[in-house]
């Protein structure tokens, strides 16, 4: 999977045309609201006992939120491909959410580890220190993003600007894609967040050339590119 598409999982238009692009995936985010949201749940819902085109993973609250058990309550009955752990801190929260998702799969008849899972690490300045506990600790891990507006705030910092590696974003950039491949999984970069083509592309090639596998993309457009890019 190339490009990973990022939609609100609120917002039905969004949701139809994200299904209509060209992106490899999809990132159904229920994580995106600032609590829970009934009506994103119950549309990433729906979706996901429609017809599908192609793989459809859910963006759950963080496990430290109190939300994520009733957003997985929600969508599971569904059978998503994935899910997508934000704020990961390492592997005992992959252990942690794979757990969460076994009684899921065994209560609505699915088959066991079938439910994949995205961690999007390095967001905080503890998770970087777990960075060598991805690999080996568990089946279901498909893949490892980062997030680096996350990773700012955290600690305290100006949001980088786009196709800008400082330190500590170059940083939490390579133990991303290390720990990826130490895990034996796909690397994604992260989203490039500026509309600037010229950025996305350059941006694109320097992940294609680092070694990772695919990127998230903010609209349909950015999906389009990335995959001429990772093809």
């Amino acid at each position: 999977m190339r490009s990973h598409l990022l939609v609100p999982a609120n917002d039905a238009k969004k949701l139809e045309a994200a299904l209509q692009s060209e992106a490899d995936c999809l990132w159904l985010d229920l994580e995106g609201a600032a609590g829970p949201s009934p009506r994103a749940r119950k549309l990433a819902l729906a979706l996901l006992q429609a017809a599908r085109s192609k793989p459809l993973y859910v963006r759950p609250h963080a496990i430290e939120s109190g939300e994520i058990d009733a957003d997985l309550d929600a969508v599971m009955k569904g059978a998503p491909d994935g899910i997508v752990l934000v704020k990961s801190r390492g592997g005992a929260d992959i252990q942690h959410l794979g757990a969460k998702l076994a009684l899921r799969e065994a209560e609505y008849d699915l088959a066991d580890g079938s439910t994949r899972i995205i961690a999007v690490a390095a967001q905080t300045p503890a998770a970087i220190f777990k960075m060598g506990t991805y690999a080996g600790a568990s089946r279901r891990l498909a893949a490892l993003c980062w997030g680096p507006e996350e990773l700012a705030t955290a600690i305290g910092a100006a949001a980088p600007p786009d196709g800008s590696m400082t330190g500590p974003y170059a940083l939490a950039r390579s133990l991303t894609l290390m720990a990826a491949k130490a895990a034996g999984v796909a690397a994604i970069d992260s989203i490039y967040a500026d509309p600037d083509r010229g950025g996305l592309k350059a941006a694109c090639e320097s992940a294609r050339r680092d070694g990772f596998a695919g990127k998230l993309a903010l609209d349909a457009d950015q999906a389009a590119l990335i995959n001429a890019f990772f093809a």
